[in-house]
């Protein structure tokens, strides 16, 4: 008899077998953000504040700008449970309603860092040569104008108000943004899919927007959540030296300059603003730091 050149394998003779299903960039990096616990907590963290933020006005019987006299400066109770201001405006009200004002500035200014600088970042990059040399001079004079000034002028122009304050910091916050994609995608050009897009006659948009700002949205992401922290940190900013949101409305950094001006006669007015304020940073900064390792490459095991 004779043998056969191949024969099909035992499966029981110890061939080798697939250990662990296949996952993609996206699953792999899930499954590594989920054993983070600081990141998860930070993220749920940020889904209480967001919740409360949209629900806790809506499911109040009071509002943010009605004046009650009688009840001025009072202390936490049930009916107020973090007291009210010099008005007799609901604090509990108010502090979730600046969350929400001040969580959309956060958001919208992120989104227009993403388009701003992911656009001009990745069209500097790969264009290269005098292109890249004119745009990034660009840049160093956007990044050179003083960020208060910005903000004052459009205000003079404008008014106070959260349309203003978007637009200052949106006018140099996207500079950072735009530097890390160009540095992220002048590595990445250089790799032999774009070579290959190349040369089967794909263009400089189809190569940048399809190929080479995919590749980098990992550390884009990272970045997104550190810039809303900064929008944030900004508006209270410009809310505690008097030139952001004007009342009767309410943001987290008017709340922190009202409640310093009363802080060792009503204490209240201060501590809870700052208590939801620094949580808000240290979940997007807990989140962030997160990211950034489940987004890696390297952490993959």
């Amino acid at each position: 008899m004779v043998n056969e050149p191949f024969a099909p394998a035992d499966k029981q003779a110890g061939c080798e077998t697939i250990v662990r299903p296949s996952v993609t960039f996206w699953q792999a990096a899930w499954q590594r953000l989920r054993r983070n616990k600081p990141a998860m907590a930070g993220l749920a963290i940020l889904i209480v504040l967001a919740l409360l933020a949209i629900a806790a006005p809506l499911f109040s019987h009071y509002d943010y700008k009605t004046i009650n006299l009688p009840i001025k400066n009072q202390k936490p109770t049930w009916a107020h449970p973090f007291g009210t201001d010099d008005f007799g405006r609901d604090l509990w009200v108010r502090v979730w309603w600046g969350t929400r004002i001040s969580l959309f500035i956060g958001i919208v200014a992120a989104l227009l860092d993403l388009v701003i600088g992911v656009i001009y970042g990745g069209i500097s990059a790969y264009k290269d040569g005098k292109v890249d040399d004119i745009m990034q001079r660009v840049i160093e004079i956007v990044y050179s104008v003083p960020f208060l000034l910005i903000t004052i002028l459009m205000i003079m122009f404008i008014g106070p108000g959260i349309s203003t304050i978007i637009i200052a910091y949106s006018i140099t916050g996207w500079v950072p943004m735009a530097r890390l994609v160009r540095g992220q995608i002048l590595t990445l050009k250089e790799q032999d899919y774009v070579l290959a897009a190349r040369t089967l006659g794909a263009g400089s948009g189809r190569i940048i927007f399809r190929h080479l700002v995919p590749n980098a949205l990992g550390i884009i992401i990272v970045q997104l959540t550190f810039v809303v922290p900064a929008a944030i940190f900004t508006e209270a900013f410009l809310s505690f030296i008097g030139l952001g949101i004007r009342v009767p409305l309410a943001s987290l950094g008017y709340l922190l300059s009202d409640g310093a001006t009363y802080m060792r006669l009503y204490p209240h007015r201060l501590v809870y603003p700052t208590i939801v304020f620094s949580l808000i940073l240290l979940s997007f900064n807990l989140l962030g730091d997160g990211l950034r390792d489940a987004l890696d490459p390297k952490m993959r095991k």
